[in-house]
């Protein structure tokens, strides 16, 4: 037997056979597979441990340190790795000549792309890192020493032409090598998490056990990483959040052990060896001390999931989702180099920091320009130009970058406005409020910039006036999101939800009043604006509107720099020449009429989508998956928006643009927003699988443990041990006891009552 699959049951790492190209192929090519290599290949290497991983060099029988071996492997396994990037091809052809010589039976791309693994058949009269010697030799490239012991494990690849470079069915068969155990032992060992530990004398087991006495924690039985996440970031975490970032310290370090054993007990297990393995020693603290700690943590009472851990998972949940967007935890997914070229006009005088934020900030004063054109989406639904960009970044920033480059683009709309805005302020003059009007307002009067201090009257007006005169927007400039609140007389939050979320699907609003002297009127809502706040403020303001469509409908920006790098920023000059640089884009959205469609970005918005549902599966986030959607049709709308102001032509910037806004506009919502929305839409699961009753052994295994058993009792909040149930259970017939496995078995009579419907 050669080729096994290794996977966690109970805390402890076994393997299982593959036995057919059916089998082996279904595993690499599985959609989760193909993301989480690309997403290792785009730099997250952490997820690399969450790829399917292969064994094809194991010991026969009881011996194994992975269990589920019986035979020992005719192959061995071979990592050549860290080739330069000139190197691989010639590395490759190199092997695939001496193929027949070798005995290669596959060779497969790492997970990195930055080397080979390659399986050939074993020399029966050799150890195994002498046959390693021997291939390393014959094919000339030095086999990555971490590879001599018999148990290592690779992170398979695809099952593309690219990754998996040669298969032969013959690592499938079943074939018992007859090489000497004591003779493949007889080489040098690693420390690597996914080898064997030493064993001059005696069996590997009693070794093994003997090991895991005297030192429980070197013990590699036990997985490393809960769902994926590494127990080292679970605990940096957790003190970050519940201890100010201060690891344990002589004076706390015994009571904050027994606090962090009493939580992570819930996702070990409950097994004091897995527990010692993941706890470190901190600051100077005896391990027997520790280990005192741990067992009094274990004997305490539980009352299900501690919500401190809850907090710690999710907070990690979400920070995870946020390299989804192809960013870090620090820093957002970078600009691309070249740029559509009025995008790079609009951010040529701002430093490199403020570029991201400039070029998201533009667009509602570009879309404000637009009048009486539709997009048509992948979905057949028709869209307007409508952008509402919050830029959200701490006091004294330099969020105020943006306000030139709008102040350019609207300086056109801005001079129209003069006029009309004294043909009204003549009319009211004319026409006091107090009394019947004399003449009817004129009905082309139309001003799209508002200030942030008006009436409903007004706002209506306002709305009516731009529909009636085009179908064109109003515009709006805040210098903080609070002063929002006074658009309308209602001064409410509340009030800019509501209207945040009909501007964005452009819905009927105004007011009907039955006075001659009232403002009636009503018309779609075409409303972007510009509006500034800092992290606190925006948390705060939007409270209330992360679940309910109101921040999904949002374009969100930031601006993140060094905190060393203090100084005011230097702008570059906006003058005559600029403005006459952007006059023929800004002349090109005005004179845009109808209903617009690109092919090239349908096709794109449909690619994202795909990569989108992707990356949630990904990474498990519900809420990046939420805010993938309108994300999506905003940053669609700004490639249509730039389609036409580049006269009608698609290009490679515009995509690569359109791309990049996606994943920023995500990267800032999950940053700021992402917590708390994993956490009510967490939440909302809970509320509705508490709704109605559960069947608690519908929820386990076919085979489960007694420990498994008391783990699912405490996520659905059981309280006590649960023991009565299980007797129930018993007595009824539904499960019995497997002596030899010591699990519990769900019976015929069990899969009769509940699963003869299915």
């Amino acid at each position: 037997m050669s080729t096994h699959l290794i996977y966690y049951k109970d805390g402890a790492k076994v393997m299982r056979p593959i036995l057919n190209r059916e089998e082996y192929m279904a595993l690499r090519d599985s959609e989760k597979q193909k993301a989480i290599v690309k997403a290792v290949r785009g730099g997250d290497e952490k997820l690399k441990m969450r790829l399917a991983q292969m064994n094809y060099s194991c010991l026969p029988g009881e011996d194994g340190k992975l269990k589920g071996a019986t035979r020992m492997s005719t192959t061995v396994g071979m990592d050549v790795d860290h080739i330069n990037a000139e190197e691989m091809e010639s590395v490759k052809e190199r092997i695939l000549e001496k193929k027949e010589e070798l005995g290669l039976l596959m060779l497969e791309k790492s997970a990195r792309g930055a080397g080979y693994h390659l399986v050939f058949r074993r020399r029966e009269e050799l150890s195994q890192e002498e046959n390693l010697r021997w291939a390393s030799e014959l094919l000339g490239v030095e086999f990555d020493k971490g590879a001599k012991d018999v148990t290592r494990v690779f992170f398979t690849t695809t099952g593309s032409e690219e990754d998996l470079l040669y298969l032969d069915d013959e690592i499938f068969e079943v074939a018992e090598a007859k090489a000497n155990t004591e003779n493949l032992l007889n080489t040098n060992r690693t420390n690597d998490t996914n080898s064997l530990p030493s064993a001059e004398e005696g069996s590997l087991r009693e070794k093994s056990e003997e090991n895991l006495k005297e030192n429980p924690a070197k013990s590699s039985s036990f997985s490393n990483d809960y769902h994926g996440i590494p127990f080292t970031e679970i605990i940096a975490k957790y003190w970050e959040m519940f201890n100010d970032g201060k690891e344990p310290q002589e004076g706390d370090r015994d009571t904050l052990t027994y606090q962090l054993a009493c939580d992570l007990r819930h996702i070990c297990g409950r097994n004091a060896q897995w527990l010692d393995q993941v706890i470190p020693c901190y600051d100077g603290f005896p391990l027997e001390e520790k280990r005192k700690k741990i067992e009094s943590a274990l004997s305490a009472k539980s009352e299900g999931m501690p919500y401190r851990l809850k907090q710690v998972l999710q907070a990690l949940k979400s920070q995870s989702a946020i390299k989804a967007c192809g960013g870090t935890t620090t820093t957002p997914p970078p600009m691309p180099k070249k740029l559509p070229p009025l995008v790079k006009l609009l951010t040529s005088n701002v430093p490199d920091f403020y570029k991201p934020a400039v070029a998201a900030a533009v667009f509602p004063a570009l879309g404000a320009h637009l009048h009486g054109v539709k997009f048509r989406y992948w979905d057949n639904v028709d869209h307007e130009a409508t952008f509402m960009n919050v830029l959200i970044g701490r006091q004294s920033i330099g969020k105020g970058t943006i306000k030139k480059p709008v102040e350019y683009i609207m300086e056109d709309i801005r001079q129209r406005d003069i006029p009309n805005r004294q043909r009204e302020a003549e009319w009211k003059q004319k026409n006091p409020g107090a009394k019947q009007k004399k003449d009817p307002r004129p009905t082309d009067i139309c001003i799209q910039m508002l200030i942030d201090n008006l009436t409903d009257a007004v706002f209506n007006q306002r709305i009516v006036d731009a529909n009636n005169n085009g179908e064109r927007f109003i515009y709006t400039i805040v210098d903080e999101i609070d002063a929002l609140k006074k658009v309308t007389s209602k001064g409410t939050v509340d009030e800019v939800g509501l209207l945040i979320r009909k501007a964005f699907d452009n819905s009927m609003a105004g007011q009907e009043r039955v006075g001659a002297d009232s403002v009636s009127g009503i018309a779609p809502l075409r409303w972007n604006f510009n509006a500034s706040t800092t992290p606190p403020n925006a948390r705060k303001f939007f409270g209330k509107m992360v679940n309910d469509g109101t921040v999904s409908r949002l374009d969100v920006a930031t601006i993140i720099r060094n905190d060393d790098d203090d100084e005011a920023p230097i702008l570059g000059i906006y003058d005559h020449q600029f403005a006459s640089e952007l006059k023929p884009y800004i002349d090109r959205l005005e004179a845009c009429n109808g209903l617009i469609e690109c092919p090239q970005a349908r096709k794109l918005s449909l690619e994202m989508k795909k990569e989108n549902s992707d990356a949630a599966k990904l990474y498990d986030s519900e809420a990046y998956r939420v805010f993938s959607y309108r994300a999506n049709v905003i940053a669609w709308l700004k490639g249509m928006v730039l389609y036409v102001a580049h006269g009608y032509k698609w290009s490679r910037e515009i995509a690569d643009f359109v791309r990049w806004s996606q994943q920023y506009n995500l990267w800032c919502k999950m940053l700021y927003f992402g917590q708390q929305l994993e956490k009510e839409l967490r939440e909302e699961v809970e509320i509705q699988r508490q709704s109605g009753p559960q069947n608690l052994l519908e929820l386990l295994p076919d085979e489960f443990t007694r420990e498994q058993y008391q783990l699912m009792r405490q996520s659905q909040g059981r309280s006590n041990d649960g023991g009565a149930a299980l007797r129930k259970w018993t007595s009824r017939g539904y499960i019995a006891m497997d002596a030899a496995s010591g699990r519990y078995v769900k019976t015929e009579e069990y899969l009769r009552k509940f699963r003869v419907k299915s």
